[in-house]
């Protein structure tokens, strides 16, 4: 107190004004201090002083934390200096240490402590003016009467705006105003309620009836008979046969047609294909005639009802003409595994007609052999190759692989005793008949994904065409190997599936394609070397659809510089165009009224056949051979 007493005696010599200021006290449930306001008196013009709050959360019992102190100023650069009160749960206090410094007229009051280092280092005492005298004191509650500070009333602090005093009269009132709610019990008391709130009772579960009358159902799904009459058996549902037709046991068939009643003219029918097993001695190497006399030739060659036969129940699929000069056979391969023979010069037609089932698959390639007539060779997706001898009236297996299935065929050697046979899946076979069994002689993979058509150069056999999805290459057969057998050629110029790609039948100087971008395509293949090159493109419509069979653009054997191929033009018709791209004729007709996907002329006599996806074939042929 003789400390306040002098410096009070001090601030009257100097006649100063005087300012209350605010002191917070510590409060219990935070680890700082909180100081409430006191009132104190500034005795010095300026004073700097540096407060922290105290911090218990590192100290025992015996030992405080030094508190931080930050600078506050006011607008009238006068040092708020605050005090701090201790409360009676830190039964020992140990208050700061004060440095006071004094120089000409200027003192400072510096708090340091060993322990906490406060922020007053970034503001030093470096620009102090006047020198301050600082009178702080201390309370403490030594003897422990009570918990609770003093505040003093509003009206001792007449040094602050009316603001201020505002604002801590309302936080005054609000302070009592919760601390008369006391929250803090009722939510004390809410907890108990609900901890000792019994669990939720089960629900009663409620007896059952015993003469209630159950929901209604159908008696005839129950499968009860309200009349007490015996109901009927459930029919059995039909067995689901598999829509894969079985393959033919293997070996040799008989040579047996759907219509064996008359057995008579069946044996006359096989007599009259038996006598033919000499090829006609009429010299068939001609030069080719000129445009005219052809276009002349056909503008002769008609259509009538009696040149339509109905052959097979399903689409055909391949077709071949006889070479006889006396007689006019057509040959067709069909979807259904069927092989049809129709001779045009029986009568009536419907006598003509024979059908054989050597395979159960789509026969997709037909030919009659060039070294005997009387056999005619057939292939079959279901991966058999059968040739049908006439003269034994059976046919036999030729080769057989059912892991595969089979595409095209051709025959290597003029007496056809070798064969080159393409698959679905790429790969290529060479099968000799001169050696017993049914198996190949090598079996070679491609570069191709798919092989639709193979056929063999005219001239030079070693040569053979192949047509894939958008390739079409040429090999040599004495090049193949067990695994990837590179072509001599690609032709690259297609942009969707091939259909087809033949040789022409004399010379094999053109190769013509079938693609379904809608182009007849003719290469000249005159010299087999690095590249073929295109001559002509030829804009035709080979858009078939699902239902029809693919067009397959055929080589006129009399004249091999003319493409035969079927037509979607409306009315329907067949077209043969020559090899630059002009067209030089159009078959027609009241009696064609279908499109023929499948066509094929005789060798030597203007006859013309083509087949359509319902199994009838629609010849064309001069008055005078009708």
């Amino acid at each position: 107190m003789s400390r306040l007493g002098a410096a009070a005696e001090k601030a009257d010599s100097r006649q100063r004004p005087q300012m209350k200021v605010n002191e917070y006290k510590e409060n219990q449930n935070i680890a700082y201090v909180s100081l409430r306001p006191v009132q104190t008196t500034v005795l010095i013009k300026t004073a700097k002083v540096y407060l922290a709050p105290f911090s218990l959360s590192n100290y025992q019992l015996d030992q405080l934390m030094c508190p931080k102190s930050l600078l506050e100023k006011n607008s009238n650069n006068e040092i708020v200096c605050k005090k701090t009160k201790i409360k009676k749960t830190c039964r020992r206090i140990i208050p700061p240490k004060m440095k006071t410094t004094s120089s000409k007229s200027e003192s400072t009051l510096q708090y340091s402590s060993s322990v906490v280092h406060t922020e007053s280092n970034k503001l030093q005492p470096k620009r102090t003016a006047d020198a301050m005298n600082l009178s702080v004191d201390v309370e403490s509650s030594q003897d422990g009467d009570s918990d609770e500070d003093i505040t003093p009333g509003l009206d001792d602090f007449s040094g602050l705006s009316p603001y201020e005093r505002k604002r801590l009269k309302n936080i005054s009132e609000n302070a009592d105003f919760f601390a008369s709610l006391q929250l803090s019990e009722s939510a004390a008391r809410l907890r108990e309620i609900i901890e000792k709130r019994p669990p939720p009772k089960s629900k009663r579960k409620k007896p059952k009836r015993e003469n209630a009358v159950g929901c209604r159902r159908s008696m005839r799904l129950l499968k009860v008979d309200p009349l007490g009459v015996s109901l009927p058996a459930t029919p059995t549902p039909p067995t689901l046969v598999a829509d894969e037709t079985p393959l033919l046991p293997p070996g040799p068939l008989a040579m047996t047609f759907e219509n064996q009643e008359d057995n008579e003219r069946f044996k006359g029918f096989l007599h009259t294909w038996a006598g033919m097993n000499k090829p006609s001695s009429k010299n068939t190497e001609k030069g080719l005639s000129s445009i005219k006399s052809y276009r002349a030739n056909l503008n002769g060659m008609v259509i009538s009802e009696d040149t339509v036969y109905k052959v097979t129940t399903g689409p055909i699929f391949s077709m071949a003409l006889h070479p006889s000069e006396t007689r006019t056979l057509v040959a067709v391969g069909a979807k259904f595994g069927q092989v049809g023979l129709c001779d045009l010069t029986q009568q009536p037609k419907e006598d003509g007609v024979y059908v054989f089932h050597p395979h159960s698959q789509p026969v997709s390639c037909l030919y009659f052999s060039p070294a005997n007539p009387a056999h005619i060779l057939s292939l079959s997706y279901d991966g058999t190759l059968r040739c049908g001898d006439f003269s034994r009236a059976i046919f036999e297996e030729v080769y057989r692989n059912e892991r595969s299935s089979f595409s095209s065929f051709d025959f290597l050697s003029e007496d056809a005793s070798t064969l080159i046979v393409g698959h679905w899946d790429g790969n290529m076979s060479v099968v000799d008949r001169r050696t017993p069994g049914t198996s190949y002689e090598k079996l070679t993979s491609s570069s191709m994904g798919k092989i639709r058509t193979v056929h063999v150069h005219p001239v030079h056999r070693q040569y053979f065409i192949t047509a894939g999805l958008r390739d079409t290459h040429i090999y040599d057969a004495r090049q193949l190997k067990s695994r990837g057998s590179q072509p001599l050629i690609s032709l690259t110029e297609h942009t969707k599936s091939i259909a087809s790609a033949y040789f022409s039948p004399v010379t094999g100087n053109r190769v013509v394609t079938t693609c379904a971008d809608c182009n007849l395509r003719i290469f000249d293949s005159s010299c087999v070397s690095y590249k073929i090159p295109l001559l002509t493109t030829i804009r035709h419509n080979t858009f078939t659809g699902r239902w029809l069979t693919r067009f397959q653009a055929m080589w006129d054997p009399k004249q091999e510089d003319c493409v035969i191929v079927g037509s979607m033009a409306h009315p329907r018709r067949v077209e043969i165009f020559h090899e630059t791209g002009k067209r030089v004729h159009s078959f027609g007709g009241e009696c064609l009224v279908s499109v023929c996907s499948i066509n094929a002329m005789h060798p030597t006599r203007y006859i013309l056949a083509g087949g359509n996806s319902s199994g009838k074939i629609h010849v064309f042929m001069n008055e005078k051979s009708c």
